[in-house]
């Protein structure tokens, strides 16, 4: 798997498949988004708690977008708290973590806000943040560009 190097742009298509391993996400189908500068990812039952002394958060994820049945626990540090403006305009204040992400063969930390994004269409965004981070190039004709991700050995998709 490659790690971000100052090749050639990456194409990614207006959406993707992508996985979290450190929240044990295998697989999540995202929107790729340059309208919204932060990645979003939906995350519902949010909890604090302090863990070595450090802020940390635990959440319920739905990989599965709409469906309810399927769940998984996750828990993240908490790198910091913003104000963040909605895609209908208002105002949050959403925790931050940082996590890696397995986009195609490239993996890569980003940043992720926490939200209730159950309205939505995509239980994630992919932010332009991320998107210049890892020197990705958006073509919105496409789709799917990079496939599932591939997972280290041992974990199936």
């Amino acid at each position: 798997m490659q790690t971000l190097n100052s090749g050639a742009p990456r194409i990614v298509g207006w959406r993707e498949w992508l996985a979290l391993p450190e929240l044990g996400i295998k697989r999540l189908q995202c929107k790729i988004d340059t309208g919204a500068r932060n990645s979003a990812l939906h995350a519902l039952d949010l909890e604090t708690f302090s863990r070595s002394g450090r802020p940390h958060v635990r959440f319920r994820l739905y990989p599965m977008h709409g469906n309810k049945d399927t769940s998984i626990p996750c828990s993240a540090e908490i790198c910091d708290q913003r104000h963040i403006r909605s895609s209908n305009g208002q105002r949050e204040r959403r925790y931050v973590i940082v996590t890696p992400m397995i986009l195609g063969q490239v993996q890569q930390e980003i940043e992720i806000t926490l939200a209730d994004r159950g309205p939505m269409r995509f239980g994630m965004l992919l932010g332009r943040q991320s998107l210049i981070d890892g020197g990705w190039l958006v073509n919105p004709a496409l789709a799917f560009v990079n496939g599932r991700p591939a997972m280290a050995s041992g974990q199936d998709g």
